[in-house]
């Protein structure tokens, strides 16, 4: 499971990432299956991050590029209600390429960060933005932030707090064969309206040592999160539920 959208306490949202069909899934808050929706004519690429807005639409992020060389970028919108399916093409500035993992919806906009190769220097994640209707868009450059390795993989705003969230994680081999990985949340407030990564931060680190690959984050409550991990070769797939301290 590569995205997630919590719509309530017994109604969750989810998508596999590549490899899948163009699939979404309904579970309620047990992880049992209730709904599987086919998003025709919609293709998998390499789905990443999936978020919705206040009008019942779900918004499915088809834009990972791992070897970035991708020009078929696009979010998919889909209508809860009436299973319309609408694309949303675009690029980046100056046709560069980007890896992406992680956006939502936020007041009519779709707010996208990008996710670095992985090394030892900070790593940077660039926010894009651009309009949460179907039609073909360049995305504009708004923020930076640079994180000490980690790669952002997921992020999610609750939208009564305003509060904004990133989930990053690491990945190494020790000894050139043992997997080892490590991740963070960073939640940021009081920032600059749009501007998220000017606010303050605070971060909290979820994971460690175990090879846990997290991909999925969002909110319950403005102090209460979810997050939700693919499947590796020696951990399944899961969700748990984080608690902010204040």
């Amino acid at each position: 499971m590569s995205g997630l959208y919590r719509a309530s306490a017994d109604s969750m949202w989810w998508h596999n990432d590549s490899g899948d069909g163009p699939f979404i899934f309904l579970t309620n808050g047990r992880g049992e299956l209730l709904d599987k929706r086919t998003l025709s004519p919609a293709q998998a690429y390499d789905w990443e991050d999936m978020t919705a807005d206040a009008d019942s639409h779900i918004y499915v992020g088809d834009f990972g590029d791992n070897r970035f060389r991708r020009n078929n970028l696009k979010v998919y919108r889909y209508h809860l209600k009436t299973e319309k399916v609408d694309s949303i093409l675009f690029d980046y500035p100056n046709q560069e390429h980007y890896n992406v993992e992680a956006f939502f919806w936020y007041k009519d906009s779709l707010h996208l960060f990008t996710k670095s190769r992985m090394h030892k220097k900070p790593l940077p994640t660039y926010h894009f933005v651009m309009p949460a209707a179907p039609g073909t868009y360049t995305a504009t450059l708004r923020d930076s932030f640079y994180i000490h390795k980690r790669v952002v993989t997921a992020a999610a705003v609750h939208p009564a707090s305003g509060r904004m969230v990133l989930l990053a994680y690491y990945y190494k081999k020790r000894l050139g064969f043992i997997p080892y990985s490590a991740a963070n949340i960073y939640c940021f407030s009081q920032y600059p309206e749009g501007h998220f990564l000017q606010g303050k931060m605070r971060k909290r680190r979820i994971s460690g040592i175990v090879a846990t690959q997290y991909e999925s984050i969002d909110f319950i409550t403005p102090d209460r999160i979810w997050v939700a991990s693919e499947q590796t070769l020696f951990i399944k797939p899961k969700a748990k539920k984080v608690r902010w301290k204040n």
